[in-house]
């Protein structure tokens, strides 16, 4: 490990805006914050919303600054990545943003039942051979069902025409309300949030001429199976692009 990540994790152990507990660390048993995130980590009432797989948090911070009135958590494995948004929140003293090191498997044993209103799941890996991995997967819906309510909101950000069409096609196979579905959103009309927060990585694939993919669904409470995606193609650049992004 070299010495600036080093460095990093040192200084992040004093960030209030991170908590760092990976799930090796729980031992099976819950979470001190579960339920109680607003009054005991924020101190400020708000709906809870996360970003999942958040990596250097932008769209967590650029969130957190655009809807004041809501509080985020960017969760990711990676402390190294989590810093530089946590560094952000630090300086500027945002009030309403918070980072949370950990497996997105571990979830259920930080956040109670119906504490989380909406989650932004942004440039995810597709895992296009690995179903289970796929963090829109029904396996990871069921996670989020533990600690969300069938009202509860998931937001996909997305570059990948394989992981868009899965995800629509596991939301419509399973009946669950689809709010918003756009294979290619910056030709849309209008201003919105979705386009005025950008990540690095997004503009990157912008300059390459990749189309932005945005849907938005409710987790609904049916009992879930996934879909056919037999005839789908996979992306066929994404190997070489996840490579240069690590």
């Amino acid at each position: 490990m070299g010495k600036n990540k080093l460095k990093k994790f040192a200084e992040m152990k004093g960030f209030r805006c991170v908590v760092e507990a990976p799930c090796y660390n729980l031992e099976n048993t819950d979470f001190p914050l579960k339920g109680n995130w607003n009054a005991d980590f924020f101190k400020r009432p708000g709906e809870l919303v996360l970003e999942l797989g958040c990596g250097k948090g932008e769209y967590t911070v650029g969130l957190a600054r655009h809807e004041g009135a809501k509080n985020f958590i960017g969760v990711d494995i990676k402390g190294a990545r989590i810093y530089t948004g946590a560094k952000t929140v630090e300086q500027e003293e945002i009030p309403n943003a918070g980072f949370l090191r950990t497996q997105v498997e571990c979830l259920p044993a930080f956040f109670a039942p119906g504490e989380v209103s909406e989650l932004w799941i942004t440039f995810p890996d597709p895992q296009l051979k690995k179903t289970n991995k796929r963090l829109t997967s029904t396996r990871f819906l069921g996670y989020y069902r533990r600690f969300m309510d069938a009202n509860g909101v998931l937001n996909l950000k997305t570059d990948s025409p394989f992981l868009y069409e899965y995800t629509r096609r596991l939301a419509e196979t399973n009946g669950l309300e689809i709010l918003e579905a756009t294979d290619d959103l910056y030709a849309r009309e209008g201003e919105c949030l979705e386009k005025d927060i950008k990540t690095f990585y997004e503009q990157q694939w912008l300059a390459r001429g990749k189309t932005i993919k945005l849907l938005k669904f409710r987790l609904g409470d049916r009992e879930l199976t996934e879909p056919d995606v037999s005839d789908l193609t996979p992306d066929d650049y994404r190997a070489a692009a996840r490579f240069n992004r690590s």
